[in-house]
């Protein structure tokens, strides 16, 4: 069985699309692991009111929390020099002003870049929060996902069939088995997981992949 990139490696390649005086916003999950990879120069904000804070405290290092200091996922981070804090009002005003990046888990996306990150109920998703927020009124939207569901079926599909978060809000697309971009005529295959092809990549998405002139594998 080949192998698939692992929740670091996602992250990891994820982060590579980030550059020095971003602001970026981390959802939930395996998002919010780029930020451990991420170029220094990045500046981070959170829903619940903080932007231009400094690294997260490593999830081993609880000593060096301060329960003050947390992120809208409830992860620890560092103060920094020139950083703000703010009312959840502010933070929203920021985040819909379309001058950010978010990196948002998902469980389905279309081929227009539909996403579907939530659901009513069950063990796929819970509550909606501030995606709907971010998947709308950032600038750009990197989603980081399984390729496919836990017994085999495509999360990359022609229709979500899950209720959705936004439409056409997605700009690219890092699963464990390939980098997508959507364009106006579709999902653009740009980069394979090492030692997987094209044509593996299309027998497990439900949507019709292009494949780009320069397709590349990932580096991670």
């Amino acid at each position: 069985m080949k192998q698939r990139l692992d929740r670091t490696e996602i992250a990891k390649r994820a982060a590579r699309e980030l550059k020095s005086g971003d602001y970026v916003n981390l959802g939930f999950g395996m998002p919010n692991l780029v930020a451990d990879y991420a170029d220094p120069g990045v500046i981070f904000h959170t829903e619940n009111g903080a932007i231009g804070y400094g690294p997260l405290v490593p999830s081993t290092d609880k000593e060096s929390a301060d329960f003050h200091y947390h992120d809208a996922i409830g992860r620890f981070w560092v103060p920094a020099p020139g950083m703000a804090i703010f009312d959840v009002l502010t933070s929203f005003a920021m985040i819909r002003g379309g001058r950010m990046t978010a990196i948002l888990g998902g469980l389905q996306v279309s081929e227009k870049g539909d996403l579907a990150n939530w659901n009513t109920g069950g063990p796929q998703g819970g509550i909606i929060g501030g995606a709907m927020d971010l998947a709308f009124g950032a600038k750009r939207v990197i989603v980081t996902m399984a390729h496919t569901t836990k017994d085999g079926k495509s999360r990359i599909l022609k229709d979500c069939t899950l209720p959705l978060t936004s439409k056409g809000c997605v700009d690219l697309v890092v699963t464990d088995l390939a980098v997508m971009e959507v364009t106006p005529s579709g999902l653009l295959l740009k980069e394979t997981a090492p030692g997987w092809t094209a044509a593996d990549v299309q027998a497990l998405t439900g949507a019709k992949l292009q494949v780009a002139p320069d397709l590349k594998e990932m580096v991670v």
